[in-house]
């Protein structure tokens, strides 16, 4: 449970507003519904030692914005999943730190699926 009082925590976004966030981010999907509601995205990469430097990155992320993500790994890809539990959906921070996984690979990342 968070310890933040309320006013600090990140509130739920509504669903227009995940809409044009979710419109900015190349290759970001929605998953889930309700409060189960998450963007997930999928990286494909060349070897093992690339999914594990990328995993890296996306976990200094996590650890500056104290936001942590699912993280699903296999020989040549990672999936990333962002949600927000405690607000009971996704929140700016969200796709704040999907933004910043995207940056970790440059801009001109074509979406992968």
């Amino acid at each position: 449970m968070n310890n933040l009082p309320s006013s600090s925590r990140p509130r739920a976004l509504r669903p227009t507003e995940i809409v044009t966030h979710l419109s900015g981010l190349p290759g970001w999907v929605l998953q889930g519904d309700g409060q189960e509601v998450a963007i997930t995205r999928k990286f494909e990469f060349a070897n093992f030692h690339e999914v594990m430097a990328f995993a890296n990155g996306v976990a200094w992320i996590a650890h500056q914005l104290d936001h942590h993500p699912e993280l699903i790994l296999s020989y040549r890809s990672c999936a990333v999943t962002w949600q927000t539990h405690d607000a009971g959906g996704l929140t700016q921070l969200d796709f704040e730190c999907a933004g910043r996984v995207n940056a970790l690979l440059g801009a001109s990342l074509a979406p992968q699926h």
